[in-house]
């Protein structure tokens, strides 16, 4: 599907753009577009790959006019331009809604006005049940997907959603690596916190899959192991030989969860049961409010959300055997210096 074809990339020079690259490149696609603000990033990105099927595209997604000129003859689109940093959404709520939520419609509307074939956006687990200003901003770009779905006839619009990236930039285990090594406790909020772990080459999988198996307005989320952050913790110092390394447990903070949800229970209720993946059909009620005050359904009141605290749960031997699947871990137990994932 992508021979010769016109990727376009937004916030291409993140952590999934970096991946999808090194996934892409050697294939036949003819050409990839990273569109982002930052032109640091992509001057690092353009000696690091140094290939010329790699078109740099400086703007942002809240200008319309930066994005409308990106998109013009590509042929898809990932949307993964984001703010996603929990506590800085928190002191600028209003920042959030401008890059994930108007930033989308930006994207969803240039894509529509010059005939992208498809564009797949990512969002996140905090989308759902969402309590702090980064999982309510995206919660709301999803609404927009689904809205902007149902108007789209020339362009496929659907989404993907997942939890932590491991090993991703400003993610706990750089952190608890860089405390490891410093001789200082690892920082723990709460030890029976759970997350999803996911590597990135699942979320570039998750994404290919959407793109290959949507229909307009849908999400897909892939089903994850997760970890109590004790044993996240425990699995690091075991493998970096410090099993008696002192942790500190120094409370929940601001905007976090004690677990993740990747699909709701009214969502569980509706999705289909693919393998490795859950298809969650768009709600296409229209404004008829009998639909909504009137006809209820009793599945729903039985049904129980996807979270990390019911997923597969990993224990130290597990975790630790996923931890050795990152490029990043491989280094570190070697003892070399490596930076995280962009």
């Amino acid at each position: 599907m992508f021979k010769d074809k016109v990727l376009l990339i937004t916030g291409g020079t993140g952590s999934f753009g970096n991946a999808v690259l090194r996934r892409f490149l050697n294939s036949d696609i003819g050409e990839i577009r990273i569109f982002s603000r930052d032109e640091k990033k992509q001057n690092d990105m353009r000696m690091k790959f140094n290939n010329k099927k790699i078109k740099f595209y400086i703007g942002d997604v809240r200008d319309y006019q930066s994005i409308l000129q990106a998109a013009r003859g590509s042929d898809f689109i990932f949307h993964a331009a984001a703010l996603k940093q929990v506590p800085s959404c928190e002191f600028y709520p209003l920042e959030a809604v401008k890059t994930n939520v108007l930033g989308t419609e930006n994207v969803l509307e240039a894509a529509v006005q010059v005939g992208v074939k498809r564009v797949v956006c990512l969002s996140t687990d905090k989308a759902v049940y969402p309590i702090n200003a980064m999982g309510i901003s995206k919660a709301m770009m999803e609404k927009v997907i689904v809205a902007k779905s149902r108007s789209s006839e020339r362009t496929l619009i659907c989404a993907t959603r997942y939890g932590n990236v491991m090993a991703s930039r400003g993610s706990v285990i750089p952190l608890f690596v860089n405390q490891i090594r410093a001789g200082s406790p690892i920082t723990i909020t709460d030890p029976s916190m759970t997350r999803f772990m996911m590597t990135l080459d699942d979320a570039v999988d998750l994404v290919l899959f959407a793109f290959e198996q949507a229909r307009p307005g849908e999400i897909f989320v892939q089903k994850a192991p997760a970890a109590s952050i004790e044993t996240l913790a425990k699995a690091l110092t075991g493998l970096l030989s410090v099993p008696d390394h002192r942790i500190n447990v120094i409370g929940t903070r601001h905007g976090e969860k004690l677990f993740e949800a990747l699909l709701s229970r009214e969502e569980v209720v509706a999705a289909e049961d693919l393998g490795n993946y859950y298809r969650v059909p768009p709600d296409l009620r229209d404004l008829n409010y009998g639909k909504y005050f009137e006809q209820g359904e009793t599945k729903i009141s039985e049904s129980v959300e996807y979270t990390s605290h019911n997923t597969t749960r990993l224990d130290m031997n597990g975790m630790q055997a996923l931890l050795m699947q990152l490029r990043f871990m491989q280094e570190t137990v070697r003892g070399e210096h490596v930076e995280p994932e962009e």
